[in-house]
């Protein structure tokens, strides 16, 4: 019987690199975490796979969940090749949007030869930079929820004061199922900390 295996990419040496800018993210930590001093720091990927399991929990008629899932998924691909670029290491935002367009660009018409599938990764990653659509806005919030989330665990395990993640996302959501899973966070970090 014939193996009928239609791929993205003709070229498996460029798909083989695709697969270790895929990798880097496993390994790369993200760079927040680090200048805080976490003792065990989350990576690119974890938070991109929990980011993506919270976009299942989504029931709104208005929203297309699977897009949401996907865009999760693909939302911090570039920093696969440029790093994770925060505001405290001195780079502009327009320089960001820059290298990491020119990654996406690398990876998409380069790596993946500009297949359809490419084009559904381009597309998405464009959508969530954009943030205009409902879905990228939701998307938004996510990894804003995501990020305060984990600051909320580092707390609890690390015994750090990590206030200026909740500080710089507050008054920031607009989903409501996202709001109300920042309220309860909320609750829970007060009682958390009303404990001590």
């Amino acid at each position: 019987m014939e193996n009928n295996i239609n791929t993205p990419v003709g070229n498996f040496t460029k798909l083989l690199e695709f697969f270790h800018i895929i990798e880097k993210l496993k390994k790369t930590k993200r760079t927040g975490w680090v200048i805080k001093n976490i003792e065990n720091p989350e990576s690119i990927s974890d938070h991109m796979h929990r980011m993506s399991i919270l976009a299942l929990l989504l029931n709104d008629d208005n929203l297309d969940k699977n897009k949401c899932v996907k865009m999760t998924v693909v939302h911090d691909l570039a920093e696969g090749i440029v790093g994770d670029i925060t505001p405290f290491e001195g780079i502009t935002k327009q320089e960001k949007n820059r290298r990491e367009m020119e990654a996406m660009q690398y990876i998409c018409k380069e790596l993946l030869e500009d297949s359809l599938q490419s084009r559904e990764i381009f597309s998405l990653w464009q959508e969530y930079e954009n943030g205009e659509t409902m879905e990228a806005k939701f998307v938004k919030d996510l990894d804003k929820f995501e990020m305060i989330l984990q600051a909320f665990e580092y707390e609890k395990s690390d015994k750090k004061d990590l206030t200026e993640f909740f500080e710089n996302t507050r008054g920031k959501f607009n989903h409501p199922l996202v709001k109300s899973w920042v309220e309860e966070l909320y609750l829970q970090r007060q009682n958390m900390n009303s404990n001590k």
